[in-house]
């Protein structure tokens, strides 16, 4: 569902407001890379929730002003269709979306976007360009990325390391499309200018005034967003690459959950029932995620993207319980992760899915106990809490995996982010506690730009086995040590065949899994 010249790397602009970004306009539209920035849209566009016909296009402006959108499918643009979009304006931070319907699918769809004057219909910015590719309804063979966790533990952007620049060497793959597992933003993990690195140095971090506190308000969050996007290499990836986007817990702070109040003497608000509509408002601006109510953005939702592949994404925040030792014994709300309605959604989906692949992606992993307390598992913020014996959060996936074996629901893969390593995991009921569910992959990946960790534990409740990972020697290196990674999923049209990837820094292959479809599927 849903190849440019590389002209080298551009200097980034030093100055710490947005506004003064400088915008890369891609080569296809007949400009350079090193051409001024865009006048009046400095976050440049991004296009995302893609299906066979049609696309979420993003934008924003530095005033208030009508989106417009000219697209076709040729580079040239021409013949190309006309759509006025909506204002942006300050109540929406800036920020404009456009769902453009009736695409055609398996095609490439070139689009520019501008803003104009929404009295006299004037442009007040330069155009700027985006690509996307729709899916394809044949047995075509898909490419696409996945990663987590973009600007955390203090690393920001440092014109010195050159900024994002993972998101060059995700570019230069040129998938279909990218599925961000979630940790998109660290909103409660402030900036410093100047930060020690290991062995004698410093990391020189761009800070703007977003960053250099805790997000609490909407302008704070919606900051954060702005942040990011100051960086060249990832608006570029954003102009060519759509996206499907997930959140987890940084968006809004560190292992939060429905209810909870936050321990955290910075901030002068500190309940969640505050804090997440907030969060979730600058989310669903700031994303190419398809127009909802901004304060109840819908993240968990189905793609289907052609014969070979369905794409489920799950939300493992804003259904669950509290964070507890994790065993529970009893399925109760408490106990819950995905929510009893989205867990209903998610099997429902799952059973009428046609797609000989089906991936699953989540915020979390299935398997490696993630610790709401340090390192001290007095609470659990996952799924798996350590302990074979107990099962807590894991009765949800049980019973999931349960349904999945009982209807013959083959060929499910799981993909996630969050723990800050890159790993592959194969569950193999032959080796489980609990054992009611078919083999299946979980591949873990990242992070994209933030402190390396792990390895966590694995619990032995479902049978994993860990066949790769790749874990810093200590927590918390720069980006600039490599302990960067995303994954690259590609499944072959004419076998089915799915290879699975882990990546580095620089694009580099780390380690591949090939997965041969099991073909009765009852779908």
């Amino acid at each position: 569902m849903s190849s440019c010249i590389d002209a080298g790397r551009r200097r980034f602009v030093s100055g710490l407001a947005y506004t003064g970004c400088c915008l890369l306009v891609p080569p296809w539209a007949g400009r350079l890379l090193g051409a001024p920035a865009a006048r009046g849209v400095p976050l440049g566009v991004q296009a995302g929730d893609v299906t066979y016909d049609s696309a979420v296009l993003w934008s924003a402006c530095d005033r208030t002003a009508q989106m417009a959108v000219r697209y076709a499918t040729n580079e040239r643009l021409r013949d190309a269709q006309r759509r006025l979009g909506p204002l942006a304006t300050p109540a929406s931070g800036g920020t404009a979306k456009l769902v453009l319907t009736g695409l055609p699918p398996g095609q490439e769809v070139f689009y520019e976007v501008r803003f104009l004057d929404p009295h006299t219909g004037r442009p007040v910015s330069d155009p700027v360009y985006g690509r996307l590719r729709t899916p394809a309804r044949d047995r075509r063979s898909v490419s696409f990325l996945w990663s987590g966790d973009t600007v955390g533990q203090g690393w920001g952007i440092n014109p010195d390391f050159g900024g994002l620049k993972i998101y060059e060497s995700m570019r230069r793959l040129q998938p279909d499309f990218f599925i961000h597992s979630g940790d998109l933003i660290y909103a409660d993990i402030p900036l410093q200018r100047q930060v020690p690195l290991p062995g004698g140095g410093l990391w020189r971090n761009l800070v703007t005034e977003e960053k250099s506190r805790p997000a609490q308000t909407l302008e704070d969050f919606r900051g954060c967003y702005r942040y990011n996007l100051m960086d060249e290499h990832l608006r570029r990836f954003c102009a060519e690459v759509p996206q499907y986007v997930q959140w987890d817990d940084h968006e809004v702070s560190n292992n939060w959950y429905p209810g909870r109040v936050l321990d955290d003497p910075r901030r002068t608000e500190r309940r969640c029932e505050v804090l997440v509509p907030r969060a979730r408002q600058a989310f669903a601006e700031f994303t190419p995620l398809t127009p909802q109510p901004p304060d109840r953005p819908c993240i968990h939702r189905v793609f289907h993207r052609g014969p070979l592949l369905d794409l489920f994404l799950v939300d493992l925040r804003s259904f669950r319980g509290p964070n507890s030792p994790g065993r529970q014994r009893v399925l109760t709300p408490q106990a819950r992760i995905l929510g009893a309605a989205q867990a209903e959604w998610l099997k429902q989906q799952l059973r009428t899915s046609t797609a000989l692949w089906k991936v699953i992606a989540a915020d979390m992993s299935l398997g490696l106990v993630v610790a709401d307390d340090g390192w001290r598992a007095t609470a659990v913020d996952g799924v798996a809490q350590g302990d074979p014996e107990a099962l807590g959060r894991e009765l949800e996936i049980a019973e999931l995996l349960s349904f999945l074996r009982r209807h013959r629901i083959y060929n499910v893969v799981w993909l996630t982010a969050d723990v800050h390593y890159a790993a592959t995991h194969r569950f193999d009921p032959g080796r489980a506690r609990f054992s009611d569910f078919d083999p299946f992959y979980e591949f873990v990946s990242g992070p994209l730009h933030a402190g390396p960790f792990g390895p966590n534990q694995l619990d032995a409740t479902f049978g994993p086995q860990l066949l790769y990972q790749r874990c810093p020697p200590q927590p918390n290196l720069p980006p600039s040590a490599g302990y960067l990674h995303f994954g690259h999923v590609h499944i072959d049209g004419r076998t089915g065949i799915m290879t699975v990837s882990h990546r580095g820094l620089e694009g580099q292959l780390l380690h591949r899994v090939e997965l041969v479809p099991q073909l009765d599927s009852a779908g």
